[in-house]
């Protein structure tokens, strides 16, 4: 087994894919041809979920976060658009200060919008989940990565259910320009 072969099983080991998506898996498929293949097989939850699990956390949350401001729209409450802005503040100086801040704007926002969800992924991508006083709580390892998948799928199906093939095709293409970007595979 190679090392792109390990680094396959080892994604799909955590991420929680489907026993259809992990069916598909074979030891000649690396990391981006393995996602290929869940995009053709229209298996788009599964291929979100591998790539949520497989990008460095910054670059999932700024995933989340640009699938859920397009789904959002032009004209989004101010709820949202707070937390979309707060997200957006984290991505640009992951801060500690930036990050708590956020969590209050995605929750105003709902955690189960793909707003919400986003503001969350950028909370629980480090530092700690209690409070600043208190001990420290750190998030578990895949929370962020759980937290992209929802945005990006709550996105996708959010507005126009009939048009959830195309809005995930398009938001899986969006994260491959990211693992593109920075030369993840």
């Amino acid at each position: 087994m190679s090392g792109d072969d390990k680094m396959v099983a080892r994604i799909c080991a955590v991420s929680g894919i489907g026993d259809e998506a992990r069916g598909l898996l074979r030891d000649d498929l690396g990391p981006r041809q393995y996602l290929d293949l869940l995009i053709e097989k229209e298996h788009y939850t599964d291929a979100i979920l591998f790539l949520a699990h497989a990008l460095p956390r910054r670059e999932g949350v700024w995933w989340a976060w640009v699938c859920a401001r397009r789904s959002a729209g032009t004209n989004a409450p101010a709820n949202i658009k707070a937390a979309l802005d707060a997200t957006e503040r984290w991505i640009a100086q992951p801060t500690d200060q930036n990050r708590r801040a956020v969590l209050e704007m995605a929750d105003q926002a709902d955690l189960g919008s793909p707003a919400g969800c986003a503001g969350l992924a950028a909370f629980v991508s480090g530092g700690s989940l209690g409070p600043p006083e208190g001990p420290v709580v750190p998030p578990a390892e895949d929370l962020t990565a759980k937290a992209v998948a929802g945005a990006v799928t709550l996105a996708a199906d959010a507005e126009e259910p009939e048009q959830a093939a195309e809005n995930f095709r398009n938001f899986l293409n969006q994260g491959l320009e990211v693992a593109t970007r920075i030369k993840l595979w």
